[in-house]
């Protein structure tokens, strides 16, 4: 075999210290980079699949802050329109008491009027009275001068009748 090795031209002893070196060498590579990278691709992949891990949660945590947003939304709609509705109710009581109060005012006012509609026809009426009863002397006045076989007793009646309400009262008897 030696012979083998030698028309190859293969020297045993430089095969060996060869082998030997490449142990040697394969040793220190493991030792110190192979180890090393091995290690800071595992570490690399735990970062990844850490971050995929927490992106999976920030999606769900996403997800439940889009629900929670959602149910605040709808209360916060129900709230808007309670509000609403009792503004509403609100508004109508207040408009019932300003139509009331309204009415009132307007009845109050309407009576005042009324009374001071009274108290004008009042004045009216003695105002008249006393002017009829100007008249009613005045023509008196003037029948006394006339003859008095001129002047028929029933018109001086009904003048004077007319003045005092007296004429009326006795008619209606």
């Amino acid at each position: 075999m030696n012979e083998l090795l030698t028309q190859l031209g293969i020297d045993w002893r430089l095969l060996l210290s060869q082998a030997a070196n490449f142990l040697i060498l394969l040793f220190v590579l493991r030792f110190f980079a192979y180890g090393p990278v091995m290690k800071m691709l595992r570490d690399r992949r735990m970062k990844i699949e850490g971050g995929l891990e927490n992106a999976k949660e920030a999606d769900l945590r996403l997800l439940e802050a889009n629900e929670m947003m959602k149910e605040k939304l709808k209360e916060a709609e129900q709230a808007s329109l309670a509000m609403l509705r009792e503004t509403e109710v609100k508004s109508k009581e207040l408009e019932a008491r300003l139509l009331e109060t309204t009415h009132e005012k307007e009845a109050a006012i309407l009576e005042n009027a009324e009374e001071i509609i009274r108290g004008k026809a009042e004045e009216a009426r003695q105002k008249m009275r006393s002017e009829a009863v100007e008249l009613v002397r005045a023509a008196l006045i003037r029948a006394v001068e006339m003859d008095p076989k001129a002047v028929d007793e029933a018109l001086i009646r009904v003048a004077v009748g007319a003045g005092t309400g007296e004429d009326k009262a006795k008619k209606t008897k």
